[in-house]
């Protein structure tokens, strides 16, 4: 007989990671350099049917240490070091953190040759543009000449978005949806390989995939925030199943 610590219960729920910041902190008594992250991201995952677990910005990162995760999700934080597409900085883009930015380009790339199914939010979109070779606009604001997107500090934004038909992101979401946002950076020159899926009224990129790929797709909103509406955590939870299901037949 089995032991209760071995009893099975069923499938395991996907193990989900989610990248996180860090961060100068203060909690309980204690004020301190800290790893942390949202908690919607979690909640997020789990509404879905998924176990989040926490990724550090420290680390070995790479197909070999990160096999045992089913899926990714690149939360969103601070600008990515403008040296990475071959731009100075403006003078409003964040005081750099290559420890962050260096542990989820790897993380990144362990998806990638892992096949992992992969949900890249904000700053996660723009990470994933910039691996491929694009670029970013460094203030969006410039661009579109409103701060829709990003409209004050700690508050979301709302921005109606248009999904291209036939897009996986169109049968997840629907040819239409209103999306909390902030942000400052978006997407200028797309990354190789990169379709663009979604715009806002003003332009703004708003959601690419990477065909060919299992799962891999990218949003500048923040659909953490919502989480009455897990549709685009339940799509990566449910690819991320499929994935270990395609391994365990192997």
């Amino acid at each position: 007989m089995a032991s209760n610590g071995s009893r099975a219960r069923g499938p395991r729920p996907p193990v989900i990671g989610i990248t996180t910041y860090l961060e100068h902190s203060a909690f309980g008594i204690w004020e301190t350099e800290a790893v942390v992250l949202h908690r919607s991201y979690v909640e997020s995952v789990r509404a879905a049917g998924g176990n989040a677990v926490l990724l550090p910005p420290l680390g070995d990162w790479r197909a070999e240490t990160v096999g045992w995760l089913d899926g990714l999700v690149l939360s969103g934080g601070a600008d990515i070091e403008s040296t990475r597409y071959g731009q100075d900085p403006h003078p409003t883009t964040g005081t750099p953190q290559p420890t962050r930015d260096e542990a989820e380009f790897a993380l990144l790339a362990a998806a990638r040759e892992l096949d992992l199914p992969v949900l890249a939010v904000c700053r996660g979109m723009q990470l994933l543009n910039v691996a491929l070779g694009g670029t970013l606009h460094q203030h969006t604001p410039e661009q579109v000449a409103n701060t829709d997107h990003q409209p004050a500090i700690a508050r979301f934004g709302k921005n109606d978005v248009t999904i291209r038909r036939g897009s996986r992101l169109a049968g997840i979401l629907g040819r239409a949806v209103t999306v909390q946002c902030h942000h400052h950076q978006s997407l200028d020159r797309v990354g190789e390989g990169l379709a663009v899926v979604a715009t806002a009224a003003d332009g703004t990129v708003e959601a690419v995939e990477l065909p060919g790929a299992r799962f891999i797709i990218g949003v500048q909103s923040h659909p953490e925030q919502n989480i009455e509406d897990s549709r685009l955590f339940a799509a990566l939870v449910d690819a991320a199943k499929r994935r270990r299901e395609d391994l365990e037949r192997e």
